[in-house]
């Protein structure tokens, strides 16, 4: 064992691995999880979904092979069963979250987005009600505003914050409810007005933010509850009885909130957060008197008792779930929730979240310690992590950005990118969370907007706009995460993003480019530019630059008939065609050994004209298309019927030379031309060389070199 797992274990040791368990972690690891280790991954998105585990699928497969299970809604023997596992089902959620059966229901949906849409649709908005929540809110939680504002009601954000008070007795804290601005939307016959009858608002909240990882004090239940008044602090808003609302979607899989202390309205919940299988089922768990008050427009298959087809004629059922399970729930995945339970209650719960936050106090420990060579922090944590304790506080997330020692932002796809190459699988962006993503990144609402208005949508690969990130790096834990994960990511960190020292060099630059550079040692040795997507490529020793990257590099590609980009992957014969481009004659010429005559296109002169728009890689390009003689070369040339297509963009050119030395160019507004992931690939030599070695000791004759390595 290594010093430093020896100093882990001296701080965690008491929690870390469930010591009182059935299994430890190390057992758990090796014994129901092994695709990890055959596929060497390091696992850290278990806040997008956790993992299944090989003794938990065995289970239900040898469940439903062994066992007949039919649709709850018929009258067999069968189907009796079947409803008697689907209410053991209900119970088991029902005790997940300490919720008597008495006050309680679990119903039944497709996910916790289906639980939370369920209570928006239903909710008894009028013009006099309100919707609050908080700005940490998952856009699932966010969408039911459009269900308020439709029905007249207002809709305010609000910061939940904790303020401290020196009293005799010692210190107490006081909740502390910070408004937005109150939203409303001008709906017919909805003026707002005295209110006449009862009036319901709703107060949501996340258990835990699924972006920062900040736990919320389950006291907000009580306190919105029993004390609104005293809290909320508006008067337009404060009318009628607060109903709450908890997303658990996230905190569920470590801390389920106990509702006999904390007797929120409603809690929606997801099962793949929990135990990995099944997908698509979440559930509701409802007060019994809350669902009461939930008007229910739609009927379907189970929901009824009785309809007449040609006249206005239903008779509702009575029961809870019933009511408001649309169609035949899910019986054969809700038969599966009972083996994924099964794991989670060997371990119990209260071990695994003490085994994941000694893992998550750990790791954000070592992240706030990295500082580069010039002393400056490596690591910008978002949430509250000045406490280094094992509390309630923070969950298994760590959101965080990665800076470099100028002070400017690594682009958290490009962490992810490199991650994923490490064999580490983690995510970025904002994570469905507009609100905590913009408290937390400092985001304005001019900032969102004009990121919006600049083409910046969710999972594209803009992460830096002006300067600033628009979204941040995240790792969570699952009952299964290991100090050796925690170790790799740590180790990846440091070695891909901490500068040790810093040296600037200002004799070395190259004339138009940045002023100083990080003298690294390396420095250009060849050029390789591959005009046509997946075909060859050559090599030049010096090439002018664009704002696209290099002139003409992977402006052309090949579509099929069907649509389909095409590349070697698919198509292996575009492997064997070469290009090289003659500036001075201003000609790309192409050859194949299945094509008795070279081709020559003119850089200028040679496209057909007909521009049409494709899609490649979530992006839209407008692009150019070729005669059918070049069509047809291409198409003997792979031996598919293909057309060839080139990206409408020209640019200014700058000029990129080989030199001993570094050299940088930017330019904020670069374009890419149809590179998968960058304008540019550095490729060392060392990596060519182990390449060669690895080829030849499995057998290959074939050796790479640079120009044969895109």
């Amino acid at each position: 064992m290594d010093a430093a797992k020896e100093e882990f274990l001296r701080d965690f040791g008491e929690h870390y691995g469930y010591p009182n368990g059935p299994k430890s972690v190390d057992q758990i690891r090796a014994t129901e999880f092994k695709r990890l280790q055959l596929q060497d991954l390091v696992y850290l998105d278990h806040a997008g979904a956790t993992l299944y585990s090989d003794l938990q699928m065995e289970s239900v497969f040898n469940d439903l092979t062994t066992n007949l299970y039919a649709n709850p809604h018929s009258q067999s023997d069968s189907s009796s069963a079947t409803l008697d596992i689907v209410k053991n089902a209900r119970q088991q959620v029902l005790d997940y979250c300490n919720a008597s059966p008495k006050e309680y229901k679990c119903i039944f949906t497709s996910g916790a987005t289906a639980a939370l849409k369920l209570v928006g649709e239903a909710f008894p908005w009028s013009c006099n009600s309100s919707f609050m929540y908080t700005m940490e809110n998952h856009n699932s939680v966010l969408g039911i505003r459009e269900y308020a504002l439709g029905q007249g009601a207002a809709a305010i954000a609000v910061d939940i914050e904790g303020e401290l008070h020196p009293e005799i007795s010692g210190e107490t804290i006081t909740t502390k409810i910070s408004p937005h601005q109150v939203q409303r939307r001008k709906v017919a016959g909805s003026l707002k007005e005295e209110p006449t009858g009862d009036v319901y608002n709703l107060f949501a909240f996340p258990s835990e933010c699924n972006f920062s990882g900040l736990r919320f004090d389950l006291d907000l239940v009580k306190i919105i509850k029993e004390d609104s008044s005293k809290i909320l602090g508006i008067s337009s808003v404060c009318h009628g009885q607060w109903m709450v609302l908890i997303d658990a979607a996230k905190g569920c899989a470590t801390m389920p909130p106990d509702l006999s202390k904390y007797p929120a309205d409603f809690v929606a919940i997801s099962f793949y957060k929990l135990f990995g299988y099944p997908t698509g089922l979440g559930a509701l768990i409802v007060r019994n008197d809350a669902a009461k008050l939930l008007k229910k427009t739609y009927f379907s298959g189970g929901t009824v008792s009785a309809s007449i087809a040609d006249i206005d004629f239903i008779k509702r059922r009575e029961g809870i779930e019933e009511l408001f399970e649309d169609g035949t729930v899910s019986f054969l995945s809700i038969v599966s929730i009972r083996h994924g339970f099964k794991i989670l209650n060997s371990l119990t719960v209260s071990a695994i979240s003490r085994h994941i936050a000694s893992l998550a106090l750990y790791t954000r420990k070592m992240l706030l310690a990295m500082r580069h060579g010039n002393g400056s922090s490596v690591c910008i944590l978002y949430g509250h992590h000045n406490s280094m304790k094992l509390c309630h506080e923070m969950g298994p997330i760590i959101s965080f950005n990665l800076k470099r020692p100028d002070g400017s932002w690594y682009g958290y796809r490009e962490v992810e990118k490199l991650a994923s190459l490490s064999g580490i699988q983690l995510r970025t962006g904002c994570f469905c969370n507009p609100g905590a993503c913009a408290k937390y990144l400092g985001l304005s609402h001019l900032d969102l907007i004009s990121n919006t208005e600049a083409g910046h949508v969710c999972w594209d690969d803009l992460d830096i706009i002006n300067g600033k990130p628009v979204g941040a790096v995240r790792i969570s834990f699952g009952y299964m995460s290991t100090y050796e994960d925690v170790k790799k990511f740590v180790d990846f960190v440091a070695s891909s993003f901490m500068s040790p020292q810093i040296h600037i060099d200002h004799g070395n630059q190259m004339k138009g480019l940045d002023k100083g550079f990080v003298d690294t040692g390396y420095y250009l040795k060849s050029i390789t530019i591959y005009p046509i997507k997946s075909c060859g490529g050559f090599s030049a020793s010096s090439w002018p630059l664009s704002n696209n990257g290099l002139t003409h590099d992977r402006e052309w590609i090949l579509k099929s008939l069907t649509g389909e980009i095409l590349t070697q992957k698919k198509v292996p014969e575009m492997g064997f065609i070469s290009t090289f481009i003659d500036l001075s004659q201003g000609m790309l010429f192409v050859e194949s050994p299945r094509c008795e005559e070279r081709l020559q296109i003119r850089l200028e002169s040679d496209v057909y004209g007909v521009i049409e728009e494709i899609e490649l890689y979530g992006q839209r390009y407008e692009v150019y298309s070729y005669d059918n003689e070049t069509n047809s070369w291409f198409s003997e040339a792979i031996g598919k019927t293909c057309s060839l297509l080139r990206y409408s963009s020209f640019d200014q050119d700058f000029m990129l030379n080989k030199i001993k030395g570094a050299a940088t160019c930017r330019d904020p507004k670069n374009k890419l031309n149809f590179a998968n992931e960058a304008q540019f690939l550095l490729v060392s030599e060392e990596s060519v060389s182990d390449l060669n070695r690895r080829l030849s000791s499995e057998g290959h004759i074939w050796k790479s070199d640079a120009s044969q390595c895109k």
